[in-house]
């Protein structure tokens, strides 16, 4: 199967951006299921039921959260009921919503998806290494097919969870600095890795941000209100193909494509 995973949705930049390039890609490549980072999807901050649903209808599958998963209020009860979205899974019991999930695509083929949080320049939340150790070993019967969106800062904490899952899911794929990197690979054991996927947002900007808001930021130190840019896109992502029946990655390749 052939599966998308798209960076960052920052914005309404970022909804036009996916609604621009999913339905091509799924043309392009035969793509089976589109899983997207929606955490900056409504207003650079947080989800919302009709930016979700917005997103859903130009084809995105189901999405996965971060930090900025709370940022808006009225996802709290949203969450509780979108079995399309799933939010960090080493949030403490009780979070609204759900941190994986299992999905059916045609052919009745299972796919697991799982979110989790950093924890390195961010909340202290529970461990995202023990957390997944759970869900695999839980979910394994269920699904050979395991993608894992880790949502973290640090870049050697999302190269440590790629070893530390590597041979025990189909992918591992980083998100939330909103900015691509160049090292995607199959790790030993069949696991797809790549330490962030980018941003899918306004292309001129300081990832997501007006330029200019965020230079006056860094010189005077004068907290300013950060706006969503707007104008061109860039879309990022990338595309993995897993063999069904064993549930290893065969093939990992970036997606960069520009408006």
């Amino acid at each position: 199967m052939r599966l998308l995973v798209i960076g960052d949705i920052v914005g309404r930049c970022g909804r036009r951006a996916a609604k621009v390039n999913i339905s091509s890609l799924r043309k392009e490549f035969n793509l089976d299921f589109v899983i997207a980072n929606g955490e900056n999807a409504a207003g650079g901050k947080g989800i919302t039921e009709d930016t979700a649903r917005e997103l859903f209808l130009n084809g995105v599958d189901v999405l996965t959260m971060g930090n900025h998963v709370w940022n808006k209020r009225e996802a709290y009860e949203y969450l509780g009921r979108e079995s399309r979205i799933v939010r960090p899974a080493n949030y403490p019991p009780g979070t609204p919503g759900m941190g994986w999930a299992v999905y059916t695509v045609p052919e009745n083929i299972a796919i697991c998806v799982i979110n989790l949080s950093g924890r390195v320049f961010q909340e202290a939340l529970d461990c995202p290494f023990r957390r997944v150790d759970e869900i695999v070993k839980r979910i394994k019967e269920q699904a050979r097919i395991i993608v894992v969106d880790f949502h973290a800062e640090a870049t050697s904490e999302k190269v440590a969870m790629g070893w530390y899952l590597s041979g025990r899911v189909s992918a591992v794929v980083g998100t939330h600095t909103h900015v691509q990197t160049a090292d995607e690979r199959i790790l030993p054991g069949g696991t797809a890795y790549i330490t962030d996927l980018g941003m899918t947002g306004p292309m001129d900007s300081v990832i997501g941000v007006k330029k200019d808001v965020v230079i006056e930021n860094f010189i005077s130190k004068i907290p300013r209100y950060f706006e969503v840019a707007t104008g061109p896109f860039q879309f990022n992502g990338a595309i993995i193909e897993i063999d069904e029946d064993t549930g290893e990655a065969v093939s990992i390749r970036r997606v960069q494509n520009y408006e």
